[in-house]
């Protein structure tokens, strides 16, 4: 997610470092490159004329001029501007005074509309919400039986008619059957269109007056690029919507999309999709955002993630056998299978500071290092292994190494490449526990996990020198 563009942009802030002064010339050469970094980024034109303008205004004011370091106070410009251009809404879902919350969910076919509303229920359920599917395009064959396989995956019941009811009627019944039943979110998916025309809109507008939503939300394909905005103008025009749900956003390595979308349509950004899975739907904060865009991470957005999903003691007795004795491979094995429930080790990779990467050689890691199948092949490797050869690693002579490849379907150069990948992760662990690292002293090894706790020790006292 904006991988391109973050590339470009940090190219262009590193030529400002280390100048005591910046010219109107150095700016706007600067800006140019912006520019063509936003544009490639397929954001819309006017978007970025305005955006660069902004920028441009306030860099050639008191703020840069006068700042002891101005490279810096160049990039909190950018920084702020991004936020800006973002949106600065929360996002959260507004529950109803009075259960239930009606949500309504609209856009073009193929965007993800469905699958949006099953990763909507699930958010819904961790905040102790009751929701209800209502399953409401009556046009596309087996729309009604997709949500149906959603609802029974994530255990959320659906609500249907057949597709012969209005979808009007469908979901003013639903709305009757979510009071009955003391269910307190009620999900609409609607029919999409594979473009904007004058029935689809009749439609949804038909189910918003039956329903009066508190949420209407639109969703878009991010990979569509300006298409995805030219859709969210054109529906702004036509039905009242508050929020933008932007899926695929975990493919979409330019990310034009979502920093146009709410200059374009006036409506922000509510939730991102970032994955296939079920659970892969995030809110959307522009600041964070604007921090990765910059190279300065999503630590807090990495922290929630991990707080969800870690095993604080389970954490904190690995965080004591590291300091007392090391890690082994049964350890390295956990660790890496819960990185994994976090989420893939791209996406994880993206939410950390370039500078952290580049401290500890993460932003040279080769792309298959992020890639599922490669931990496949680490755990089977590490399960071919012996509950001895995984707590001591240096027994794997040449002959058991040939066993382990043998019995995990790998090459000896795969074991090989394991063993050293752990003697680095090893030193790693131990200079961030130790301190030592760029991760500070008292770091965990993991975000979520807690970090070393110093005892306390009294002084000692001096001996008396005999005389």
């Amino acid at each position: 997610m904006f991988e391109t563009l973050s590339d470009k942009l940090q190219g262009v802030f590193r030529r400002f470092r280390g100048r005591a002064r910046l010219t109107e010339r150095d700016l706007d050469e600067g800006l140019r490159e912006v520019r063509l970094a936003l544009l490639d980024a397929d954001a819309h034109f006017s978007v970025v004329r305005e955006f660069n303008n902004k920028v441009k205004e306030r860099a050639l004011g008191a703020e840069v001029s006068e700042a002891l370091d101005p490279a810096q106070q160049v990039i909190k410009i950018v920084f702020d501007e991004l936020v800006a251009l973002l949106g600065a809404d929360e996002s959260k879902i507004t529950y109803a005074d009075t259960p239930p919350t009606v949500i309504v969910l609209c856009g073009l076919q193929g965007g993800g509309k469905t699958t949006t509303a099953g990763k909507l229920a699930v958010l819904v359920q961790k905040q102790k919400h009751r929701p209800l599917l209502v399953a409401t395009d009556i046009h596309r064959p087996a729309a009604i039986r997709q949500l149906e396989v959603v609802g029974e995956q994530i255990g959320v019941p659906v609500f249907k008619l057949g597709d012969q009811a209005h979808p009007a009627d469908i979901a003013r019944a639903a709305v009757r059957h979510a009071t009955q039943n003391g269910l307190d979110v009620i999900i609409v998916d609607t029919a999409g269109r594979t473009h904007t025309d004058a029935a689809m809109m009749d439609e949804i507008r038909a189910v918003v007056a039956a329903v009066d939503p508190h949420e209407t939300l639109l969703v878009l394909d991010a990979l569509t690029g300006q298409d995805a905005v030219n859709v969210a103008e054109s529906f702004a025009a036509e039905v009242s919507f508050d929020g933008v749900i932007m899926t695929k956003m975990d493919g979409d390595a330019r990310g034009g999309a979502a920093l146009s979308v709410r200059a374009v349509s006036g409506v922000p950004i509510r939730f991102i999709g970032m994955g296939e899975k079920l659970d892969a739907l995030d809110p959307f904060h522009p600041d964070r955002i604007a921090r990765r865009i910059l190279g300065m991470g999503d630590v807090l957005s990495l922290i929630e993630k991990s707080q969800e999903t870690f095993d604080q003691d389970q954490a904190a007795r690995m965080q004591e056998k590291l300091m007392n004795e090391g890690l082994d491979l049964e350890d390295f094995l956990q660790q890496i299978q819960q990185m994994r429930r976090v989420g893939p080790l791209g996406q994880i990779l993206e939410m950390l500071p370039k500078g952290l990467l580049d401290a500890f050689g993460g932003a040279g890691m080769p792309a298959d290092a992020m890639d599922p199948r490669e931990i496949d092949r680490v755990e089977a490797i590490v399960y071919s292994m012996t509950p001895d050869e995984r707590r001591d690693p240096d027994k794997l002579n040449t002959s058991r190494k040939r066993r382990i490849a043998r019995g995990s379907g790998t090459s000896m150069a795969d074991v090989n490449s394991l063993l050293k990948q752990f003697s680095q992760t090893q030193m790693m662990m131990k200079q961030m526990v130790g301190g030592r690292g760029p991760a500070g002293r008292g770091a965990g090894l993991v975000p979520g996990m807690p970090g070393r706790q110093r005892k306390a020790t009294k002084p000692k006292r001096k001996k008396k020198r005999s005389r």
